[in-house]
């Protein structure tokens, strides 16, 4: 089994680049896994920035195929921001080609407290304990350890997109914004929810938004958090799906959305 930790290093290749290599243990149906690039360029970002700020929203482009055993330059620059916000900039290139693999926005923030609120809660779930273990398709699959609550195999097809589950890392990870980034991904297409079942897919585009706090990162530690999905819509290939991250506890920890191309 690969570790996430191993997967996403970095190597310094001059200002503002870095190289990563794509481990194949995090190879998903066709090429790297799309949250394994989501993270690397999480990674890239952090050891980039000012280490008082924290990730608060990341929106990744997958623009080719990151070929597993290959190795990626990544660009990574800052395009501005404040005493307490910066915005950056990250693209995947592979490093034989100079070939544009994906491009990332990130925005980071020095968080404070403040007055809160939360517009939805948490849906009632079983212990992730009572639920059989499974694992997704390809290498990446055995990284994590899911267990389903609903939106099974069995659900395939039958035109309802919403679905939950629990999921940690197969390794016993820390839970920590990377992973977020990395689990934000781990959804079985919606278009496997109406029509045919299984199809080609693949995600255009996504986006994610960090709402967790150190402390509440540090709760979850090595546990599992549950992952809520909806898709929105369906039509003349592209499928939109809507999501929350949720610890055990009831916080709120990540919102993501995204875009997938499907036939």
């Amino acid at each position: 089994m690969g570790s996430l930790d191993d997967a996403v290093r970095l190597e310094a290749a001059g200002p503002g680049v870095w190289t990563s290599y794509a481990d194949p243990d995090h190879e998903s149906i066709n090429g790297m896994f799309g949250g394994w690039t989501a993270a690397v360029s999480v990674a890239a970002v952090i050891a980039s920035a000012d280490e008082a700020l924290r990730p608060s929203a990341l929106t990744i482009s997958y623009l080719s195929v990151v070929t597993p055993q290959t190795t990626s330059a990544i660009h990574v620059e800052r395009l501005g921001g404040s005493r307490s916000i910066d915005h950056w900039r990250a693209d995947l290139r592979a490093s034989d080609t100079g070939e544009l693999q994906a491009t990332a926005s990130m925005v980071l923030t020095a968080r404070r407290p403040t007055e809160a609120h939360d517009q939805w809660s948490m849906p009632r779930a079983a212990a992730p304990n009572a639920l059989p273990e499974f694992h997704a398709p390809g290498t990446q699959g055995q990284q994590t350890d899911i267990r389903r609550l609903s939106g099974d195999d069995d659900g395939f097809g039958s035109g309802d997109t919403r679905t939950t589950h629990w999921i940690r890392m197969a390794s016993g990870r820390q839970l920590d914004h990377l992973q977020l980034a990395y689990l934000a991904d781990q959804f079985a297409p919606r278009s496997f929810y109406w029509g045919v079942g299984r199809r080609p897919s693949a995600t255009l585009t996504m986006t994610v938004y960090f709402h967790a706090t150190d402390d509440e990162l540090a709760e979850v530690g090595t546990g599992y958090i549950l992952n809520e999905a909806t898709g929105t819509r369906g039509s003349h290939a592209t499928s939109g799906q809507q999501a929350r991250m949720w610890s055990p506890t009831g916080a709120l920890l990540a919102t993501t959305e995204q875009l997938a191309w499907y036939r």
